[in-house]
Parts: structure tokens; sequence; C-alpha cells
């Protein structure tokens, strides 16, 4: 393990009120000790952990700037090392500055995420928790920083560990028992272990079922604008974002390539995908946008099918219709409030989706599409409760495999299979929870992890 004396700017690169450089390892008190000139006329070293002091750094007798240090002593820091925080002012000159005088006293440069990985390699946290701080910096809303605060303070950790400890306590059952049947007897056991199992199972799929919900609020729901040239589509963007994100004219298909927005709708967070109008065209370029528009469509979780109501469907709405069949659709009846051609049952007839009547153009009917949304993929309105929501597309993998590998021992138990069978799944399942919190990876794994963080986290 790593004990060299690392450093970076914890805060953003840009100028601000207040910067702060991080040194944790071995020597970060006696590096920073090297370039610190205290007021109380005393060596950091001297000072006891977890105080403040006001001093200045300073390059040979030459005033680098007026600053504040923190000293945390070991194991009571983030990284469970000595560690020196030094609150600087924030412009981007002066805190390089401090941070190359550090690197010059004996510190090296941190790589991204490193003292996060530090913190999980000397066992203040698991790889889930490791794994939350990132999520908790890049939270686009309210449920998303919730999510990630409660995964820091261990709520997937805990479940997790516990049904480890089930798993762990029935193999080691079964080994003793094949180990030594003259003190443990496995008669019946199949029966309650299969018992125990479903239990198991059941806590396993409500974690998973809460998944699908938490990516989904946590990375914002795929969703594409889809409908013929002129409906009303790049209109439909605008009154979402707010200001003229996308050109508007009365011209088919001025709309040739995909622009795409994230925005708050309500609590949800749709990443927007506004398309090309599709129709048959001869167009090369807009041919082009058009293939892109079909391709976005079967890769999006939501579709809002903008109709003009105020026009009677044509064959292009038909053409595109059959697109989107089999698919998550909102239809939006635009133009609502001009007289309608165009009724619910005779889109209904060719298309299973739901309705919703707007009016881009005046930002009306946003409110009840947000309902639909809502009833759409989370049952109804949208509640950020006291539940353990994972919100990691490699926890849901390593569960998936885990509950696998337990329908595989309930299998073994109905087929009459040996005992010795029930292990090796039973192993399989605790090791594939043991990647969620980092108990049972490869060290390629973690770097990969890691590499995603910022620099000075």
């Amino acid at each position: 393990m790593k004990t060299d004396t690392i450093a970076a700017i914890a805060t953003a690169m840009t100028n601000s009120g207040i910067g702060i450089i991080r040194i944790s390892g071995s020597d970060a008190i006696e590096t920073a000790d090297k370039i610190l000139c205290l007021k109380e006329k005393k060596k950091l070293s001297e000072c006891q952990t977890h105080t403040v002091h006001y001093g200045f750094v300073k390059e040979k007798d030459r005033i680098v700037d007026e600053v504040m240090a923190v000293i945390m002593r070991a194991p009571k820091s983030y990284t469970r090392e000595d560690t020196v925080e030094i609150d600087c002012h924030g412009g981007t000159l002066v805190m390089q500055k401090i941070l190359e005088l550090i690197i010059k006293n004996g510190a090296r440069p941190a790589e991204a995420g490193e003292f996060t990985k530090r913190a999980f390699l000397n066992g203040r946290i698991d790889l889930a928790q490791a794994e939350s701080v990132i999520d908790v910096i890049n939270a686009k809303n309210e449920f998303a920083l919730k999510a990630s605060m409660s995964q820091l303070g261990g709520a997937v950790s805990i479940k997790i560990k516990r049904i480890r400890g089930e798993i762990l306590h029935e193999i080691a059952f079964i080994e003793s028992a094949i180990d030594d049947p003259e003190h443990y007897q496995l008669e019946g056991e199949g029966a309650i272990l299969s018992n125990k199992l479903n239990l198991l199972l059941d806590e396993m799929k409500s974690l998973l079922k809460n998944a699908e919900n938490g990516l989904m609020l946590k990375e914002g729901i795929h969703t594409v604008i889809v409908g013929k040239p002129n409906s009303g589509k790049s209109s439909l963007l605008n009154a979402f974002v707010g200001k003229e994100r996308a050109i508007v004219t009365d011209i088919a298909g001025t709309t040739r390539d995909a622009i795409e927005e994230q925005i708050m709708l309500g609590g949800i967070s749709l990443n927007i995908i506004d398309t090309a109008g599709i129709r048959n065209t001869d167009d090369l370029v807009e041919k082009i946008g058009v293939d892109k528009s079909k391709e976005y469509i079967q890769n999006s979780d939501l579709i809002l099918y903008v109709v003009d109501a105020s026009s009677s469907l044509s064959s292009e709405d038909f053409e595109l219709m059959e697109l989107l069949q089999g698919r998550n659709v909102i239809t939006l009846f635009n133009k609502s409030d001009l007289e309608s051609a165009v009724g619910e049952d005779e889109i209904r007839s060719f298309l299973k989706t739901e309705t919703c009547s707007i009016s881009a153009k005046y930002g009306d009917g946003i409110e009840e599409l947000e309902q639909k949304i809502e009833e759409m993929f989370f049952h109804g309105k949208i509640q950020i409760n006291e539940e353990v929501y994972l919100t990691n597309v490699r926890h849901k993998a390593s569960l998936l495999e885990a509950e696998k590998s337990l329908q595989l021992v309930k299998r073994s138990i109905n087929d009459g299979l040996p005992e010795d069978f029930y292990s090796v799944d039973l192993m399989n399942a605790y090791e594939e929870l043991g990647k969620i919190i980092g108990e049972s990876v490869e060290d390629d794994l973690v770097n990969e992890i890691f590499s995603k963080f910022c620099m000075g986290k």
C-alpha cells in the first residue's frame, strides 16, 4: 500500500474566493512545515490534531499567500493518513504556486481520485461508499443527491453486508457438515435453505426494482422528441429549456441534426433529444438527420410524439407510428390553442400511447405532461423516501449475477443434488455481492473506478 505523500488542489481551478490544497501521506505534516510560517511561532508538527492555524506560505523569505492550515493526524482523517489542508486565496496562479512548492518539498502530484482511493484501501470506506463520493459531486437533482448521500452513509453497504453474512453462514454450515457429519446434520437442510433463500431473493428483487428507478432518476430519462416536420418539436424543446435553443421556422426540414439538452421537469431529469422531422426526402443532409432520428428512437426510454393537432394525419404520421410500436410513447397533441383536426381515438387505433394536449408556443399542458411521465415510469408521484436505492450500473450487474447464483442453488435443491453443489453457487453469490463493496474485486477495476474521479478528491 502506498504511504508516500501526495498533494493536489481540491477546489476548482478557477478564480474564486478560496482555494484548498490537500496534502496526505506519512510526510504530509513535515512537508507542510517546510513552506508554512505560522503566526503563533511554532511548527504545524507541534500542533494538536484537528486544529486550524493562521499564517503564511513562504518561498524562502518571500510571502506567497496568507493562509489557514488545518492539521488532521492519522487515523482521524479522510484518508486515515496524516493530512494537511491549506486554505488560501482562490486565484488559479496562487493555488498552482503553493502546489508547486509542496511538490518541490517532498510530495508528488496526486492521481485522479487518489485521496478517496486511499480512504478505501485504508478501510475508512468501502467501494460502494467511495463511488458515492463522485455521485454526490455529479448529482444533478435532489433525488440523486439524497441517494448518493445515503450510500455514502453506508445504506447500500449495510444491506449488502447483511445478505452476504446470511449466505456465508449457510456456506459455513454446509462445509462443516460435509467435513464433520458426526456433529452437523444435513438432513432437511435443503428445505430450510430454500426458505432462507426465498427471503434473501425477495430482498434482492426489491433492490433491483429500486435500481431501475434509481438509475433513471439519477441519470435522467433518455427522451426523444419525434414528429413530422413543422409539428412543433423544436418549439417544445424551447418551451422546456425556456429559451430559443432550437431554430423555429415555417420551413419544413429546418432541424437537420439532433439537438440535446438536459432539463428538470418537476423532480424528473430528462435528457432530451430534438430530432429531425421524419419524412421521405431527397435532401442528402436531411436524410442523414432522419436516419439518426430513427436510431435515437430505438435507444430511448421515452418518446414524445408531437402531432400537429390542427392538421389531419398524413401518411408520414402513419409511417412514424409504425416505428413507435412497442415503445414508451406519449403523444402530444400540439397547437391546442387552434381548432383540433385529430382525435385521441384516431391515434390510439394505430398506436398504444398515453396522450396529452399542449401548446408548445404558449407552454400550456407541461404540468399534465410531467404527471404522465411520473405515472409511466414511477407509478405516480415521485417520492424521495428512505428506501435503499441502487444508482450504480456496476452494483446492479453484480446483484443480478448474485440473484442468478441463488436461483441455481434453489434449482439444485429441487433436483435433489448433493449439498456440495449448493456451496459452489452460494460462494459465487457471496463473491458477486462482495464486488459491490470492494471485498472481492480486481485491482484493475479499482483503478478504473477511481480514474473517473476529479483531481484532488
